[in-house]
């Protein structure tokens, strides 16, 4: 395995919305593995259980979802000494002022909104990628 590939979980509760960032990957040659989790609840099982390998991971965070949303998960995984300095980018639908304000207090290293066409969403992932390439990542 590449030494620099991103561990990615992708947190979402919509189908669609996971099919469309698998292909978005696949458009972009994005090949970091892909794990998913439906809600906070479940992504924090996940990176606890190291199911996603504890190395240089990544986490696409949807804010709404079912159970555990994405500002509740953020607040559990900046408590947990273990898990405080993973990397999240928030990929949502939602524009509120008020989302945004508070996933930036809670250190998130991006907040995009979903692109509407499939076209534009590839190119977001694109660009992301292109941001994991360069940035430095803890081991």
């Amino acid at each position: 395995m590449d030494e620099r590939a991103l561990n990615i979980l992708l947190v979402e509760d919509d189908e669609v919305d996971v099919m469309t960032v698998k292909r978005a990957f696949v458009k972009a040659k994005i090949t970091n593995p892909v794990f998913v989790a439906q809600n906070g609840v479940e992504a924090l099982e996940m990176l606890r259980s190291q199911s996603v390998p504890a190395e240089r991971r990544v986490v696409l965070l949807d804010l709404n979802m079912p159970r555990m949303n994405g500002i509740e998960f953020l607040r559990e995984v900046r408590k947990d000494p273990a898990l405080a300095l993973i990397t999240v980018i928030v990929l949502t639908t939602s524009n509120e002022d008020r989302d945004r304000v508070e996933a930036y207090e809670l250190n998130v290293a991006g907040y995009l909104l979903k692109p509407v066409t499939f076209h534009d969403f590839a190119d977001v992932m694109a660009t992301l990628n292109k941001y994991w390439t360069l940035m430095e990542m803890p081991a």
